[in-house]
């Protein structure tokens, strides 16, 4: 609420306190222009959500740069620029990129097959 301490700097809040403060602060300001680093490579599903959700906010009124290894973050933008050592190797739409079958495609198809994978318990020692 209004009166939680937050301590010097947001000190006392959690990661995604302090990314949900961030957001806030660019909607009520209405920055033209924001910039987000990794913004949910921390967070857990709930912040996340809510995260995902002020970002398309954001997109209404701002431009947004998002710089991202988790794709779920970036599906939705107009445009997505594909870096490999700092050169431009791809640029356009999720749908658009998926279709060249290039470097996001296979950086996109790489991370679907890992989204299923899970230690299992049940193995037995060496």
């Amino acid at each position: 609420g209004w009166n939680t301490p937050v301590g010097e700097g947001g000190a006392s809040l959690s990661g995604g306190e302090r990314q949900r403060v961030s957001l806030a602060r660019a909607l009520l300001k209405r920055a033209p222009i924001v910039l987000l680093d990794e913004a949910t490579a921390a967070l857990d599903p709930h912040n996340e959500a809510f995260v995902q959700a002020a970002i398309q906010r954001l997109m209404q009124h701002s431009t947004v740069l998002v710089i991202a290894h988790r794709l779920p973050t970036i599906m939705a933008a107009d445009q997505i620029l594909v870096l490999d050592e700092g050169r431009l190797v791809e640029s356009g739409t999720h749908a658009h990129l998926l279709s060249l079958n290039g470097r996001y495609a296979g950086f996109w198809h790489d991370r679907q097959r890992a989204g299923g994978w899970r230690l299992n318990a049940q193995a037995k020692p060496c």
